[in-house]
C-alpha cells in the first residue's frame, strides 16, 4: 500500500506553537496544520518576520505545512460573507506565503436542493473563493462533514474551477450523516486535496442542519456523536486508505484530535496506528 505521509493539527496539543511542533515532529509526524483564524497566525499579526520564523520552525523540525485551517464560520449569510471571503483570501494567500497550497474550511450545510435560497448565498461566496484561489494557484478546501458527499459533489461540479477542493474527513462523515467515507473519496475524487484522520461514532442521526447550528431544536437535544481515538470508531481505515490509494490520492492524513484528556498520547496512537495500517 502506498504510504501516505502524516500530519498532525498542531492545535490538537493544545499547548504553544513551537513546542507543539516539536512534537508534532517527536510523535513520528511529516507535516503539519494550524488555524489562521485568530491569534498570532492570523494573516494580520504574521508580519514577513513571523513568516520567516514560522517556515524555519517548521523545516528545524523536519517537517512540512500540509495545509492551513481557515474556518470562520461559513458562507452562509449574505450579510458577514464579504468580510469572510476577504479573511479568506487573506488566509489563502498567508498559505502560498508560507509554502502551502492548501487552506481548509466550513462553508456550513449545503442543502440538497439547489433551489434553496442558502444554495446560491453559498455558491457564490465559493466562486469568488475559487476564482482567487486559481489567480494564486491554491485550493480553497471544502471539508466534508455536514452534508452527503453526493450532495457536496453537486455542489462543487457547479464551480467549474480548480481553485475549489475537498478537505475529506471520513469522521465527520460517520458521526453526523451516516455517510460512507469509501464511497465518498470515489464520489469526491476529482476535488480531495487534504484529508483529516479522525475517527467517530454517530450514536444517533440528528438533522445535520441542527448539528451545525442552522436551526434550532428544543426536541432533539443531547450529543448525537463522539468523536473517539483513531480505529475506535465506525470509519473502516483499511477500505479508506485503499480508496484513497485507488483514486491516485497523493496528499496528506492529517490528524485532528478535538477531544480527550490526554491528546498528545492520542495522536501519537494515531501515528502508530496508520503507519501499521500502511506497512
Amino acid at each position: 500500500m502506498y504510504r501516505f505521509p502524516i500530519g498532525v493539527i498542531i492545535d490538537s496539543f493544545r499547548t504553544d506553537i513551537p513546542t507543539a511542533v516539536k512534537k508534532a515532529a517527536e510523535v513520528g509526524a511529516q507535516g503539519i496544520q494550524v488555524y489562521s483564524t485568530s491569534g498570532e497566525m492570523a494573516p494580520e499579526n504574521m508580519t514577513p518576520a513571523k513568516r520567516r520564523d514560522f517556515i524555519d520552525l517548521v523545516a528545524s523540525n523536519g517537517l512540512k505545512i500540509s495545509a492551513l485551517c481557515g474556518d470562520i464560520g461559513g458562507f452562509t449569510d449574505t450579510k458577514k460573507n464579504k468580510e469572510r471571503i476577504s479573511k479568506s483570501k487573506e488566509i489563502l494567500y498567508l498559505a502560498k506565503e508560507l509554502g502551502t497550497d492548501v487552506v481548509t474550511t466550513h462553508i456550513g450545510v449545503v442543502p440538497e436542493s439547489p433551489q434553496h435560497e442558502r444554495y446560491k448565498v453559498m455558491q457564490d461566496a465559493c466562486r469568488e473563493l475559487a476564482e482567487y484561489a486559481d489567480s494564486i494557484d491554491a485550493h480553497f478546501a471544502i471539508e466534508t462533514g455536514p452534508e452527503t458527499s453526493s450532495v457536496l459533489k453537486d455542489f462543487l461540479d457547479t464551480m467549474n474551477s480548480k481553485g475549489v477542493g475537498v478537505n475529506l474527513d471520513p469522521a465527520n462523515l460517520v458521526m453526523v450523516t451516516g455517510d460512507d467515507p469509501v464511497q465518498a473519496v470515489y464520489n469526491l475524487k476529482d476535488y480531495i486535496v487534504h484529508t483529516h484522520a479522525k475517527d467517530g461514532k454517530q450514536l444517533f442521526y440528528k438533522d445535520p442542519e441542527i448539528v451545525y447550528g442552522m436551526v434550532k431544536s428544543v426536541i432533539v437535544t443531547g450529543n448525537s456523536f463522539e468523536e473517539v481515538p483513531l480505529g475506535e470508531g465506525q470509519v473502516a481505515w483499511p477500505e479508506y486508505l485503499a480508496a484513497l490509494e485507488d483514486i491516485g490520492f497523493k496528499g496528506f492524513l492529517t490528524i485532528e484530535r478535538e477531544v480527550g484528556d490526554n491528546p498528545e498520547k492520542d495522536i501519537r496512537n494515531a501515528v502508530l496506528f496508520l503507519e501499521k495500517l500502511m506497512s
